[in-house]
């Protein structure tokens, strides 16, 4: 089955992230297509990136890389679930992308975001970060308002329209995550005949 991770980019205190994204476990888990996880960047706290090589040439030799990788490595792609800070990604969620290169590269990758502006620009970023390790981005995603979708700026509540966003994003998600498998089958046979 299809296992996809569901990242949650912010570590702030009073953070709005966990509960948009245990939603988007709660709702994505009801499908029964797929397996669905949520990773808490809290739960792995990386260094700012300090490989001394990139990791587009091998494995790290910093266990807490290491680590990361490993809990990457199985998934068949991901929803980022990201905030918008001043007008892009949050540092944190970059950092955690740039540790890793050949976990990220042939897997699908959505985006739920969230920010005055719905999060629109640090998708934007994304994108293209994500396009660079070859990753395949979906064109649906979740915008989500801090100014109208939070009662009292601090209890989320999903409307109707964020729902079906967030149908038609997994949607594809799948099915690019799917769709790519015979090319992470080929990248790992090369790796272990290698």
């Amino acid at each position: 089955m299809i296992r996809i991770g569901i990242i949650l980019g912010s570590t702030r205190s009073n953070r709005n992230g966990p509960q948009i994204a245990q939603w988007v476990l709660d709702t994505a888990s009801q499908r029964g297509d797929a397996e669905f996880e949520l990773i808490d960047l809290r739960d792995h706290p990386l260094p700012h990136l300090d490989e001394a090589t990139p990791p587009l040439f091998g494995p790290s030799v910093n266990e807490h890389t290491r680590a990361w990788a490993q809990r990457i490595a199985p998934f068949d792609g991901f929803v980022m679930v990201t905030p918008e800070y001043n007008g892009g990604a949050p540092g944190v969620l970059k950092n955690a992308i740039d540790h890793l290169c050949a976990e990220w590269t042939d897997k699908a990758v959505g985006f739920v975001s969230y920010g005055v502006h719905g999060g629109a620009r640090a998708v934007v970023q994304l994108r293209t970060v994500c396009g660079t390790l070859g990753m395949a981005d979906v064109g649906y995603q979740v915008a989500i308002s801090l100014l109208t979708d939070f009662e009292n700026h601090t209890t989320f509540t999903p409307r109707d329209h964020h729902a079906a966003a967030l149908s038609k994003t997994l949607d594809q998600l799948l099915a690019w995550s799917a769709a790519l498998a015979p090319l992470r089958t080929a990248t790992e046979t090369t790796l272990v005949d290698s």
